[in-house]
């Protein structure tokens, strides 16, 4: 199903090395505002900083791949010292291939991670690959969000793993 994700998590911190081990995934493809931070915020969630650092000494390749434009995403990765593709246009192709082929991997190793069924989701499973969905960190304000989750209603988790 398009819109239907690999595991769902309350948050991107509750996803462990261990849990990415057993699915074989070696890289992890993941989204920005929502699932990292709030919205437009320069600072990663509580957690978030450390578990990245986890990730990493697990050998568990991190590129990000944000709708945004280079000035709100740039900063954020190299605080994280993370590659990215900034205007991936998700859930279109363009920006799942240019992580692709940055992290150089087979397709069953990467998974997605990500809070947005009709962009992280459905972007994911056109491309093939795996996805973590997580809960957003918060609900947004304005219209078009609201609009959009309530879309996404009924195709989001009864429970989390």
């Amino acid at each position: 199903m398009l819109f239907k994700s690999t595991a769902y998590f309350r948050k991107i911190t509750d996803i462990t090395p261990d849990f990415l081990r057993k699915l074989g995934i070696k890289g992890l493809i993941l989204d920005v505002d929502n699932t990292l931070t709030t919205h437009d915020n320069p600072i990663p969630a509580e957690g978030v900083a450390e578990w990245i650092e986890m990730i990493k000494k697990n050998n568990i390749k991190l590129i990000i791949v944000s709708n945004n434009h280079p000035p709100r995403v740039k900063p954020f990765a190299d605080l994280l010292g993370i590659d990215f593709v900034s205007e991936g246009k998700k859930p279109l192709p363009k920006g799942f291939k240019e992580a692709f082929k940055s992290l150089n991997l087979p397709k069953k190793n990467i998974s997605a991670v990500g809070d947005q069924i009709f962009t992280d989701v459905l972007g994911a499973n056109l491309f093939g690959i795996k996805m973590l969905y997580t809960a957003p960190i918060e609900p947004e304000n304005t219209a078009f969000f609201r609009l959009k989750r309530t879309l996404e209603k009924p195709f989001l988790p009864k429970k989390f793993n």
